[in-house]
This record gives structure tokens, sequence and C-alpha cells, in this order.
């Protein structure tokens, strides 16, 4: 078996079946897995450290090349080997039949097929539960390989030969043209049987998954000049959807480090309100109704737990930032056994920002349940009061120095983007209440409104500078602040905001690339003193997010550039990290909701403007 290099962050695709996902490396490695649901412990976790899990799938060549694409309109993920003696590809994908299916049954498959040529090939699982502590024991049955993790069971079957030696299975063959073997990963209840795999059984689930994607995919109303974009931004999203849950997960990994042996590794495999909302709002832009109403169902959920929270809900606020899957509080640990990706440590399971008050999360929440309102089924009563209920707290509230989306670890400060959002929280209860006739005092509203729209202005505004900053009273810059005409609260040919957009492009813009802030001087208490904060990449959202600044400004010839150089970072299959590094490298974790749901923005608005 060829010896491997430790795969780059950008080097993967992603499969999935809207319960967990997998990604997959060029060379063929599915190098990050949790079975059964995104926040559960991996199985393979090679992208973090190559002793905790692989499953290894390819020519037995290390000259073999290899290329990856999707199916069309799909997320089924083929890699495609060339070598001396022959063409084969794998086709990877987890079986989704129908939306909300009820008999769900969660399955890996990876069919090998032959295209010209005859290759030899390996395969090689070696399965590391629980974030690679375990080493299981895997037993043979009737060509079923079984193995535990936890209260989950798994089971490969294949129509190659199985053979089992030192807590891996594994088998090699040769694959000539028009011949196909097969690989099924079954995740089982305990004591379930594996339903083992055959061609027909597995060409089924194929032409069923394509299907599916196609059929969802079907209802995107966008048709501009970046379609095949938008619709792989839409595609990726719709991956990070929990369907049982409704919750929307920021990635579907964990610890990829902001900056390779830095110590920025963060745990996303969960439900930010901020994220979700956001995706939510792109996915509604693009016509995707259902995702919008499971969203809102999640939270409706987490506000009704929320009114029995106690002292917690009057310290951080009825809306944690975060939960996970089952709407719960997942605190941060260390798993210190782990390398690191690259050698970048600590990982990190949990994340420590769900015990920090984010007041934009309101902001974000209530906008993204204003455009359900009006573009989709309509709020509930119930909902409507969990509201009013949220807007109280908010308008006690709104001043406190918090952590800001940006997740401070320092102490709380004033920062200008969550007045912004808490500004944007009460307008947009205003607008649902006239808009529907809904109860509520739009006096007290008005008034919560006027008094932080002057703070943002008097406080937050840096005449000296001629700039709006990160923080009242502060002179830091933060690209969040490209963020006010897009919420509505400055127009974009608002002579302040021509001016910061001016200086954001001066001191945190290069090639298009947009830094959040300037590390040097923002400190965000996370800096351990290596010069780490100081070698941040700069955010792929905030990148769409000067897009989209440019758009709304009228710069559309500028605009147009910065969007085309942006998707010069993209991967090979059209997909981004949270970050861009100096070198062009992406960083962080993989794929990102936010920044494709800010691609999607930026695009649908810069479309409908260079059409008028």
């Amino acid at each position: 078996m060829p010896e491997r290099d430790a795969p780059r962050i950008a080097d993967h695709g992603l499969v999935g079946d809207l319960r967990t996902a997998a990604l997959v490396a060029t060379d063929g490695t599915i190098d990050w897995f949790c079975p059964g649901r995104f926040d559960a412990p991996s199985v393979f976790a090679s992208v973090l450290d190559p002793d905790a899990g692989a499953w290894r799938l390819g020519p037995d060549d290390p000259e073999a090349r290899s290329q990856q694409y999707y199916h069309p309109e799909t997320n089924i993920l083929v890699t495609r080997f060339m070598t001396e003696r022959g063409v084969v590809e794998v086709q990877d994908f987890m079986p989704v039949l129908r939306a909300h299916d009820p008999d769900h049954h969660q399955r890996l498959v990876r069919r090998v097929v032959g295209l010209r040529g005859s290759v030899d090939l390996y395969m090689h699982m070696a399965p590391r539960p629980d974030y690679g502590e375990t080493d299981p024991d895997l037993d043979v049955h009737d060509g079923v390989v079984r193995f535990a993790d936890g209260d989950v069971h798994l089971a490969l079957s294949s129509t190659a030969d199985l053979e089992v030696e030192d807590h891996a299975a594994t088998a090699r063959l040769a694959l000539g043209a028009g011949e196909a073997v097969l690989f099924v990963l079954e995740v089982l209840a305990p004591g379930e049987e594996s339903r083992g795999c055959c061609e027909d059984d597995v060409e089924e689930l194929f032409d069923a998954t394509a299907a599916f994607w196609r059929g969802w995919l079907a209802q995107s109303t966008y048709t501009g000049r970046w379609r095949e974009w938008v619709d792989r931004s839409a595609l990726t999203l719709k991956l990070l959807c929990h369907e049982p849950s409704g919750g929307i997960v920021a990635a579907p990994t964990t610890s990829l480090p902001e900056t390779i042996g830095g110590s920025r590794n963060w745990d996303y495999r969960y439900v930010w309100v901020r994220d979700a909302a956001f995706s939510v709002y792109a996915l509604l832009r693009l016509g995707f109704t259902d995702e919008a109403s499971a969203f809102v169902r999640f939270l409706s959920e987490r506000l009704g737990e929320a009114a029995d929270d106690g002292d917690e809900a009057e310290r951080l606020g009825p809306l944690r930032v975060l939960y996970d899957l089952d709407g719960g509080i997942p605190h941060e640990r260390e798993l210190d056994h782990l390398a690191g990706h690259r050698g970048s440590r600590p990982v990190r399971v949990g994340n420590q920002a769900v015990d920090q008050l984010q007041l934009d999360v309101y902001g974000e929440l209530i906008d993204s349940v204003y455009l359900y309102d009006k573009h989709s089924r309509g709020i509930s009563h119930d909902a409507w009061t969990d509201l009013t209920r949220i807007v109280g707290w908010l308008t006690d509230n709104w001043d406190r120095p918090d952590a800001g989306m940006w997740e401070i670890r320092g102490e709380p400060r004033t920062h200008t983007t969550s007045l912004v959002m808490c500004w944007v929280a009460v307008e947009r209860m205003m607008r649902i209440a006239r808009r529907r006739g809904l109860p509520g005092d739009l006096s007290a509203l008005a008034a919560t409104r006027d008094a932080i729209y002057e703070r943002v202005m008097t406080d937050c505004w840096n005449d000296e500078l001629g700039a709006f900053t990160a923080f009242a009273g502060g002179d830091v810059l933060d690209a969040g602040t490209l963020l006010m005409p897009m919420v509505k609260m400055v127009a974009p040919d608002d002579p302040r905001f021509l001016s910061t957009l001016a200086i954001v492009e001066e001191r945190l813009v290069t090639d298009s690339l947009v830094l959040r802030y300037d590390a040097e001087t923002f400190d965000d208490g996370v800096g351990d003193g290596d010069g780490d904060e100081a070698g941040e990449g700069t955010f792929s959202l905030c990148s769409f997010w000067y897009v989209e600044a440019l758009t709304r400004s009228g710069r559309l010839d500028d605009a147009r550039l910065a969007l085309e150089k942006m998707f010069t970072y993209a991967n090979h299959l059209g997909q981004y990290a949270e970050q861009v590094g100096l070198n062009g490298e992406q960083l962080g974790n993989f794929p990102q909701a936010f920044t494709h749901l800010s691609l999607v923005s930026a695009v649908i608005n810069l479309d409908r403007s260079l059409s008028r």
C-alpha cells in the first residue's frame, strides 16, 4: 500500500445522508466519519491524526494520478484514478432515498468501476472508534466484517473477499474494464443484521440517491450567471442539514486549524444559531422552504426549554449561542491523545462559546424568522409569543458587553456588530407585527430601536478614522461592519458607510480576500504568545460580504472581479473551508456553511444588479 502524506484540508470532498457526513480525500481515503450523526465520536479521523482511523481504497500504485468531481447535480462523489495500466473510479455516496424517510438505513457506499485496462486495487479499512482511542476487535462471519463503536455497531460487506488483520479489514484485487466491486459500511443497531450488498441493490441505491439530490436541487429558483457555483453551495448547505432535528451544523468537522501548527482549532459540528439563521436566509432566497420550516421548529423547541432555564437564561439570554443536535449544551474538552491536523493542537470536542453571551444572534435569528414569515407559511402564535419574550429580554440587555460574533475569549466588550444586530432584531419584530397585525407594544419597540441606532451612530463611529469601528469608543476595524447596508441599518451610499468601506479596503483587504479584523490590535483572547493571532488567514465569508458591499454601493465591475477572484480560492469541487492562508491554502473546518451561504447572497445580489 503506497505511503501517504498528510492530506490538506482542501483535498477532500464531502458525502452525507442528512444525518452525518464523511470526508473523502483525493487519494480515495475516507479521513473523517462520525457514524450516526455529525456530533458523534468519529470512527475515521486520520485528518486529525494518521493513527486515528481511515478507510483507504485505490490503486496499488504510488504513481497513480487522481481527479474528483461530483456526479452532476448530486452529492455523489467520484474519484478517478489514472495509472499506467488503466483507469478506475471510486463512487462514494451515502444513500438518501426520500425526504424524511422513516425507514432510513445509514450506509456508506463505495463502488469501484473499471473503465480502461486492468488496475490492481487495495482496500484497507482501519476503524478507530471514539476519536481514535479504541482498536476494535473485528469479527468476520459469512464474509461480513463487524465491529462495535459504543452503542453503534458497524458492518462492512463487499463483493470482494475480505480479510482481517491487525484491527483492520483488507482486500486486494485486479479490476478490468467493465468490472465493478462494492464495499458497503452499514451503521446498525445492536443485534441488527447486516443487509449485505450486491450490484443490483447498489445500482438502485445510486439511482435513487441521484434522483433525490436532483429533485431537491430542481426546487432552486436561481437561474443566473453563476448557476454552477450556487448549485454546489446549495448542495453543500443541504449536506449540513440534520434532517431528524431540523438543525444545521456550522461544519461537519472539528479542530481543522485556522493556522497550521496553531491552537485555533474549534469544533463546528453543532448548530450555531447565527450560522444556521444565515443558512436559512440563503436557502429561502433560493426557494428552499422545507429547511427553513425545520429550523424554525428546532428553534421553537430551544425557546420552550429556555423558559425553564432560570438564572442561566438571565445571564446568557434565552438562547445559547450553539446547541448539539439534541438541543443540549456541548461543553468543550481537549483530546490529548490526538496529534492534530499536521501537528495543530489541541484537538477539541464541544465548544466553549456555548457559555458566552453573544447578542448578535438575536438579530440573525429574528431576521431569518421574518424572512420565513414573509416567504413561507408564516409563524404560529406560539412562535410569536416566544419571540416577544426574547425581544423583551433583549430590550433590557442590548447594551451589555458581550463576546461578539467572533466569539472573543477575553473580556466582554461592546461590539458594534452586536449592537447592529440587536437593532435588526427589534426592527424586524416591528415589521412582522405590522405586516401580520400581531400584538406588541410598537411604541416601546420603536424607542429601543432608536436608542440602539443612536448608540451605533455616536459611540461606534470614529470621526478621526472615518469609519465604524469594532467596538464602541474604539479605533479597531472589523469587517463585520460590511453587514450594515445588507441588514438595512444604513444606506449603501451613505457617506459613513462608503468611508468605512474605503478604510476596510485599505487595511483589511488584499486581492479580494478580507481579514475579519486586524488581529494584532483586536485582541480576541485566544492568542498564546506564539504569533498565532498575527498569522490568521482571511475569512472567506468576509470576502463574500465585501463582494456584496461593493455591489450595493454601485461598484459592480469591482464586485464582479472580486467574486471571480474568490472563485479561484475554492477547492477543486467548488467548496470552501473557513479561511484562506497567506499561501492560498484553505484553513479551518471544512466545508463551512457560513462561507457558502455568503457566496449565495453575494452572487444573487450581484446578478440582480447586473441585470437591471
